[in-house]
């Protein structure tokens, strides 16, 4: 390295040394803040407002504190000598260039205060640091010098500088220009978890992440354009930019699958960005994490937004009619119910549009209101054959008589039950009785593949039924169960001092005549302390995301969908649900759809949400896969769709695709991530890459479902560096 290279480097050294001494001094100052706060509150008498006021600076603290801890995971990557607007003073003028600005770039800002907040440090997010991703020779936005810096823990290791302007443009030190990074990102050995691209964003990428778009976009790319990344960058983008609305409301991320999850893990909170939920579909709906395997029909059946009328089917199923009369006994007399007593009230209740459970209330009151004239005229008949002797009032009170009675209520649960989704979604997929009432219409093949053995575990595509139970039955928020909670405690604390008022009201006084003090009892020595302690929360110190993850009527501020071709119409309704201001970021590729009830359009899919107001991105660099491996993907996409357009692919990896017989060995490689990709688990890797990938009998893959051929794309372009094909290709 030449001597002017080494200086470059130590500056840079001590400039980065700089940085983390502010940082230290500010996790320092944080920590000490955060030992303060927990002695600020007295534990044997807390005041409410305090305790909410040291609760939220706690948990503040906390976050902010992570925040710090995770900025210096390549706390800088990044330089540009970059010219001043007009009118503008640098705020960093560069040596013997006045007229330049100097801004580092990373991945949180950092500024000197006694120096009027002089910026140290700008965070990737914010519009000063955008023309380190967006400027080229042909449009340098201004930059004079472009420097990658590469760090190891809190070492530099390295600089990469291009010269986009003036007397030295097109030159570069230290690497192949602005590439270097690049190059040196796509091709390093995959560890099983995705890395960060924040400091290799290029520029149709930094357009994508920084989409001012408040409603649906739809990012489209073929293998290894960096849709997943570029999403999870448009999340950490987002939660600067609208933090505020986004903190409160948070963020959902929904993956393919877990293992898929665990490998985006670490690109979050390397960014800072810690409060965001990620899910599968099959553990969207709270409480549940459905695995079971399932076969594609049964899959494409329950994906199908038929399932709505199925599910409503088995709904209205639980409103029964007697099948005789019911004579119920009421005092010294017997009261008779039937069916069309019983259908009048159901009409009723139906024709009120309330969820199951919220119509329940209506039914009982048009069939007690039927009870009670029955009971009217029993009683109140005019012997002389005159009209009615009670009055409305007389009436409307045995009403209410009825109504309290432990036999009405009892017909109430026969006719009317309370219902939860869970139990209505067993009992309907676990009894072929069940599946002949809600699938009446449907032919045998269909309600055959709804029906599983009882006990069954759950499976992905149930989350998506039960969702859409919880909205038919009318499932409240847990907040609405809290309260309801709540105010079944405060009324038990009244019956008991109710209880206790009566007793105290009619205890003896012969003790307080011998001089001693009867002993005082309030309503609260009578409740369970464990529930009188339970009331003594004061606040939810729960995280934004831990709410959300719970609660299955939570409203996202923004929702991310990878792999968004896979989900089933079923699917959509879920999320959408979850996504009331329809501001979201659709990931996927429909060349690469492998679901049975999948999107074959993205304007098909979302008409029914958005109508055609949704905006598209294409993706058209591919930065992962060799272009020898593309050559065979590309002849797989012909197939699949002979007017599409391959994303073009940088790289030569010089290792041919590797052909074998079937039943050859599978070769083992020393370095780097291997996967064998089969017929049986090719749905599994979707969304993933590895170093080599060996794909065994790829005929099978394509036999295994009409989506066949678009899962043998999806194997062959996982690789990074090596395609191993065993057996005879379809």
């Amino acid at each position: 390295m030449s001597d002017n290279h080494d200086r470059e480097l130590a500056r840079e050294q001590a400039y980065v040394d700089g940085l983390f001494a502010r940082l230290d001094a500010e996790v320092t100052q944080a920590n000490e803040r955060l030992a303060q706060v927990q002695l600020e509150v007295d534990p044997a008498n807390p005041d409410a407002d305090a305790l909410i006021r040291r609760e939220t600076e706690y948990h503040g603290l906390n976050e902010k504190l992570d925040r710090l801890n995770l900025a210096q995971l390549g706390l800088v990557f990044g330089r540009i000598d970059i010219e001043m607007e007009e009118g503008e003073e640098p705020e960093n003028p560069v040596p013997g260039h006045p007229e330049l600005d100097r801004r580092y770039i990373g991945r949180m800002g950092l500024d000197v205060r006694e120096e009027g907040y002089r910026t140290l440090l700008l965070d990737w997010r914010v519009p000063m640091a955008r023309p380190f991703y967006l400027a080229t020779t042909a449009q340098p936005e201004g930059v004079h010098l472009r420097r990658h810096i590469r760090t190891t823990g809190r070492d530099v290791t390295g600089i990469d500088d291009e010269y986009l302007s003036g007397d030295q443009v097109g030159e570069s030190r230290g690497g192949v220009g602005g590439e270097s990074a690049l190059f040196q990102a796509i091709q390093a050995a995959r560890t099983g978890h995705m890395t960060s691209i924040v400091e290799t964003i290029q520029r149709e990428q930094d357009i994508i992440i920084r989409d001012s778009t408040r409603g649906v976009m739809v990012v489209e790319g073929g293998p290894g354009t960096g849709k997943t990344a570029v999403a999870l960058h448009r999340v950490a983008y987002l939660l600067y930019t609208a933090r505020e609305q986004l903190s409160k409301t948070g963020v959902l991320i929904v993956g393919p699958n877990p293992t898929f999850l665990d490998y985006i893990s670490h690109v979050l909170p390397e960014l800072g960005e810690t409060g965001v939920v990620l899910s599968t579909l099959g553990e969207l709906y709270p409480g549940v994490t459905g695995t079971a395997p399932e076969s594609l029909l049964t899959r494409e059946i329950k994906g199908s937004e038929e399932m709505v009328t199925i599910l409503t089917e088995a709904v209205r199923a639980h409103q029964r009619l007697p099948e005789s009369p019911i004579h119920l006994p009421h005092g010294s007399i017997t009261l008779r119910i039937d069916a069309p007593m019983v259908k009048a009230a159901r009409t009723r209740a139906r024709r009120s549009r309330r969820p199951h459970n919220d119509a329940r209330e209506v039914f009982a009151e048009h069939l007690i209101d039927q009870l009670a004239r029955q009971f009217a005229e029993r009683i109140g008949a005019d012997p002389l054959g005159g009209s009615n002797l009670l009055s409305a009032a007389d009436v409307d009170q045995l009403h209410d008589d009825l109504a309290e009675e432990v036999g009405v209520e009892r017909l109430l649960d026969d006719l009317w039950p309370e219902l939860d989704p869970q139990d209505v979604l067993r009992g309907l997929l676990e009894d072929p009785a069940a599946i002949d009432v809600a699938a009446g219409a449907y032919d045998d093949e269909t309600r055959q593949a709804l029906l599983r053995p009882a006990g069954s575990d759950w499976a992905p595509s149930d989350a998506a039924l039960l969702d859409e139970l919880a909205v038919l039955v009318g499932l409240p928020d847990p907040d609405t169960l809290a309260a309801r909670a709540d105010d079944a405690w405060r009324e038990q604390v009244a019956e008991a001092q109710e209880a206790l008022d009566i007793l105290t009201g009619s205890a003896s006084t012969d003790t307080d005549d011998d001089g001693f003090d009867p002993e005082i009892l309030s309503a609260h020595d009578v409740i369970d302390a464990e529930a009188l302690a339970s009331r003594q929360v004061t606040h939810d110190v729960r995280t934004t995301a831990e709410r959300a993850r719970a609660d299955h009527t939570w409203a996202y501020g923004h929702v991310i969908v990878d792999e968004a071709q896979e989900l089933s119409p079923m699917e959509w309704r879920m999320v959408f649900r979850r996504s009331p201001s329809r501001w979201m970021t659709l990931v996927g590729d429909t060349a690469q759809t492998g679901s049975p009830a999948g999107v074959d359009t993205w304007a098909a899919t979302l008409e029914p949400y958005v109508g055609t107001r949704f905006r598209h991105h294409e993706l058209t660099v591919n930065y992962r896969t060799p272009a020898e491996i593309m050559a065979v993907a590309n002849e797989i996409l012909a197939v699949i769709d002979p007017e599409a357009t391959p994303a073009v692919a940088i790289r030569e990896s010089g290792r041919e695709v590797q052909f074998l017989p079937g039943g050859s060995p599978v070769p083992t490689f020393d370095e780097g991530l291997t996967q064998v990709i089969t017929a049986t688990n090719v749905a599994d890797i979707k969304g993933l890459e590895f170093d080599h990938v060996i794909v065994v009998e790829p005929a099978e893959i394509v036999e295994q479902s009409p989506q066949g051929w678009q899962n043998l794309y999806v194997a062959v372009t996982r690789a990074t560096q090596t395609l191993t094909v065993i057996g005879e290709m379809p």
